[in-house]
């Protein structure tokens, strides 16, 4: 509160320097909530993107796999499958948007050749063949999707975290540091005011006090004058 700010001159230059400082910082903050919106604009059509493929290449895969149980049977389907020796991997790095640290995935080994599936070419057929190509499309798309989500959520918790300090600083810091400058300022004015008043009346009385000694050395002047003559 105003009240509780001591109105000198020095706290008025240190809440100057305050307000200029959070002044810079709010439109630093307001610069990178905007930057930081743009970026989760283009992270936002790309998860929508991924979203769409993400169903598409699941239904595409239950599909797949649907029809190579019906015309192979589940043991030639799991028998292909647990013929897979080399997995797919998975190593995560990251990078920096707008002073968002954001995962980045990358895979491998994920589509693999007939020869690297394990089962050969005589224990397949093209049903198990599109199943597995098309999990392996679905298992890329995942991995993206994942990557993607997840920027997609830091991102947003940036621009929130961003959003709260602009409106602590837009709504509260700056508010009450406007108000404690004009507090104080006002009550330096007063001061002024009162001290000027003062200087005034001490000038006053020391003008009459120079009038009245000025007058009474006049009255003895003219007293010894009227004491000679008599004389």
């Amino acid at each position: 509160m105003a009240k509780d700010v001591k109105p000198t001159r020095k706290n008025l230059m240190a809440i100057e320097d305050r307000i200029e400082l959070s002044e810079r910082g709010h439109d630093t903050l307001e610069q990178k909530r905007d930057g930081l919106i743009m970026e989760f604009m283009d992270i936002l059509d790309q998860a929508q993107d991924v979203r769409s493929d993400l169903s598409s290449d699941y239904e595409t895969a239950q599909r797949k796999i649907d029809m190579a149980r019906a015309m192979e049977g589940d043991v030639a389907v799991r028998g292909a499958a647990a013929a897979l020796k080399e997995h797919p991997e998975i190593t995560t790095q990251s990078k920096n948007i707008m002073g968002v640290v954001v995962p980045q995935i990358e895979s491998s080994k994920v589509k693999k050749s007939l020869d690297e599936r394990g089962y050969g070419l005589l224990g397949s057929s093209a049903r198990i063949d599109e199943a597995a190509d098309a999990y392996e499309e679905l298992l890329e798309t995942i991995i993206l999707a994942a990557e993607v989500e997840t920027a997609m959520k830091k991102m947003l918790t940036e621009i929130e975290t961003t959003k709260r300090r602009v409106n602590a600083l837009e709504f509260t810091l700056l508010p009450n540091l406007y108000e404690n400058q004009e507090y104080i300022e006002q009550k330096l004015e007063e001061q002024e005011r009162e001290e000027i008043f003062r200087m005034k009346k001490i000038k006053a009385k020391k003008e009459e006090a120079e009038k009245e000694e000025e007058e009474q050395a006049a009255a003895d002047a003219a007293a010894e004058t009227e004491v000679e003559a008599a004389d």
